[in-house]
């Protein structure tokens, strides 16, 4: 199971689609779209030594339960998300929103993209990623030494999740691009319908895009 699967299996797809106002279909279209790029940002952040002490940090404050036998979706604090949110993509926040939300609008062949939902979904998601990421450090033997080493820990989980090396979602270019371009690139109907072989050339599309915008959180 993949991670992103794995979250979604404990994510409550009809209370999100509720909070949201859209259909069921709508909202696991947003939350399969928001889910890797969180992940695939955080993974940009840990790249960088400050970063991923500030992710450790933030980690250690978030409870596994939560994300144990079912998300409560009451028991989600979106101020905390928010926070989250601007601490992982910085100022290119409204940037990752709109490249998301275009992308899913072509790919759906209509005009109704993913702009007004992913503001409100996003700080949903948020703390439960951050849950999800806790249960997997305490699987894994903790978070806490890692803080301490400037965490190389958080990287090398980040980059076995997305499917890459520790620095494959760093944004510094597509070429090396690897899982996330592969995960991002296909992640909303393919982008440009080439398919999944040319993702890391022009078809990495959203990967390509959202590429750059990563990395410009919390240090």
């Amino acid at each position: 199971m993949s991670t992103t699967e794995e979250i979604l299996d404990a994510v409550p797809m009809d209370q999100i689609a509720a909070r949201l106002g859209v259909d069921r279909a709508t909202a696991e279209r947003a939350t399969r779209a928001a889910l890797p790029t969180l992940l695939a940002g955080m993974n940009a952040n840990a790249a960088d030594p400050d970063g991923a002490r500030s992710l450790v940090g933030a980690i250690s404050k978030h409870d596994p339960a939560l994300v144990e036998g079912g998300v409560d979706l009451d028991q989600v604090d979106t101020d905390d998300g928010a926070k989250i949110v601007r601490n992982v993509f910085g100022q290119n926040t409204d940037a990752v929103v709109n490249t998301l939300s275009k992308a899913d609008s072509g790919a759906a062949g209509s005009g109704g993209g993913l702009g007004d939902l992913l503001p409100k979904l996003l700080p949903i998601l948020a703390p439960i990623v951050l849950s999800f990421l806790a249960k997997k450090f305490g699987q894994g033997g903790g978070a806490g030494a890692d803080a301490e080493s400037g965490g190389g820990g958080i990287g090398d989980l980040l980059g076995g999740l997305l499917g890459g090396g520790a620095g494959g979602a760093t944004g510094s270019g597509s070429g090396g691009g690897g899982g996330l371009g592969d995960l991002l690139g296909g992640l909303l109907g393919g982008g440009s319908g080439s398919g999944g072989s040319g993702s890391r050339e022009s078809g990495g599309g959203l990967g390509d895009l959202l590429g750059g915008l990563l990395g410009g959180g919390k240090r």
